[in-house]
């Protein structure tokens, strides 16, 4: 059982180093694909995919994946930092089934604080409160609960849409998964810290939160059913 982990950087950034350093002896290889130039001491059988122009994270992991022959991708962003045992675990309970698609570990942050990531497909009434200025007054994260709480994959649909510039490419492959059959599991053994930034939860009105918008009318246009889930 191989595993490859693929780390997308768009740019300099603190944590890089230290997710690096973490994944790197939990893996078989190690493939870093960076939008702009990067001075970096890679880890041992690690590789730097530098692009010619900035591509979405989505066509980055689809292009990262392609460059590896793995049974197994661990998809880690550049603010993370995996417990020593994460990928095993994983890996682990991804082989135990044969359509066991997407495997997701438990996210902290920093301090210790468990960090909502598992989740229910989008709805029209939870994307509203989330990013207009109602998240003030209803708190997603405390009163949306049931929201929060709840290689052959890839080539099947056919990797993340590359129309994602940010954020949403995650979900969609998700939905996109479900409704081919495959198996989306939520493994809390696995331990991750992430230094979650939540810029698009601190301003209403950044670049990141056009692209965030992008994505929602983005994933609408595909899955129009998903306007009826309120």
């Amino acid at each position: 059982m191989s595993v490859t982990g693929i780390v997308v950087t768009h740019g300099p950034n603190p944590d890089l180093g230290r997710c690096l350093a973490a994944l790197a002896p939990q893996v078989d290889e190690l493939v870093m694909i960076a939008n702009l130039p990067l001075e970096l001491e890679l880890p041992p059988r690690a590789r730097l995919l530098e692009n010619e122009r900035p591509l979405g994270f989505g066509a980055n992991v689809n292009r990262g994946v392609a460059a590896t022959e793995s049974e197994f991708v661990v998809i880690a962003n550049p603010d993370t930092e995996p417990e020593p045992d994460v990928v095993s675990i994983l890996a682990d309970f991804a082989s135990g089934g044969p359509r066991r698609g997407i495997v997701g570990p438990q996210l902290r942050y920093p301090d210790g604080r468990w960090q909502p990531s598992r989740r229910r497909f989008p709805t029209v009434a939870g994307t509203l409160v989330r990013r207009t200025p109602l998240r003030y007054v209803a708190r997603p994260f405390e009163r949306q609960r049931r929201h929060y709480l709840v290689d052959e994959l890839l080539e099947e649909l056919n990797g993340f849409d590359e129309g994602f510039r940010l954020y949403g490419e995650d979900i969609e492959l998700c939905y996109r998964a479900a409704k081919a059959g495959w198996e989306r599991w939520y493994v809390p053994d696995a331990v991750v810290t992430h230094r979650y930034a939540a810029v698009i939860d601190r301003r209403l009105l950044t670049r990141r939160t056009l692209w965030h918008w992008r994505g929602i009318a983005r994933f609408v246009r595909k899955h129009p059913e998903r306007l009826l889930a309120l």
